[in-house]
């Protein structure tokens, strides 16, 4: 609730909804589990959810990330695997929850995996879209608000937009609190990076493209007209 470039987000009404119960139907509909919690520091945010039939979960508000946050849950919500998805994310496509979850359930060595899309010309230089650049076999080495690869010479690849979509085995979840901000994560101020940081891999897949995420009254009046066009939408 406490967004700084916009406050009370997650309760903004989206065509009929709080944007919070948009995000839990996504990932009810992505077939994952039949487990869905939401985790909130607020109040506020427990009581709406109850509203509309969501378990969800009181959770400290000092955790200096999101994932902090989820290895307190998995501290009460015992699990195998986690996905984690963001709550400003309304438009998120379920098929893109269950291809994270995927590279898990198919790969047990994998302890976490992510998704990337291309990024658009715009969003190559913008800090607000994080980067990701892969090795050969599909796994993480960097994230970076800068573009990245540097374009010395003619890139052969397209820049890698990350989707903040995570799988997380129990184990790597519960380490990672256990370990201090690192320097990178300080840095750009990326969690992920404190896990490659410390060794860990991150698997990362092509997913589906998320229109629109919600950081400001602007985003959130057309995330709106979206589903409103999409509810007013016939199929024949």
């Amino acid at each position: 609730m406490g967004s700084s470039r916009l406050p009370g987000k997650p309760l903004l009404q989206l065509a009929g909804k709080p944007m919070v119960q948009w995000v839990y139907e996504a990932a009810v509909a992505s077939g994952v589990s039949d487990r869905v919690v939401v985790a909130t520091p607020d109040d506020e945010i427990i009581e709406a959810c109850r509203s509309f039939g969501a378990e969800a979960t009181l959770t400290l508000a000092t955790h200096p990330s999101g994932t902090d946050r989820l290895a307190e849950v998995a501290e009460k919500v015992v699990a195998d695997i986690y996905v984690n998805l963001q709550g400003d994310e309304p438009l998120i496509p379920p098929e893109n929850v269950r291809l994270c979850a995927d590279v898990l359930r198919d790969d047990p060595t994998a302890e976490m995996s992510s998704l990337f899309v291309v990024a658009s010309p715009d969003e190559i230089d913008a800090p607000s879209t994080v980067k990701v650049v892969t090795d050969l076999q599909g796994n993480a080495l960097y994230f970076s608000r800068h573009a990245i690869p540097f374009e010395r010479n003619a890139r052969v690849s397209p820049v890698k937009k990350h989707l903040g979509i995570y799988a997380f085995r129990r184990g790597v979840l519960q380490r990672f609190p256990t370990w201090p901000q690192s320097p990178l994560e300080i840095a750009e101020s990326l969690e992920q990076l404190r896990f490659l940081e410390n060794g860990v891999g991150i698997a990362m897949r092509e997913g589906r493209p998320t229109p629109l995420s919600v950081d400001t009254a602007e985003q959130a009046a057309e995330v709106h007209n979206i589903l409103i066009n999409r509810q007013n939408s016939v199929v024949y």
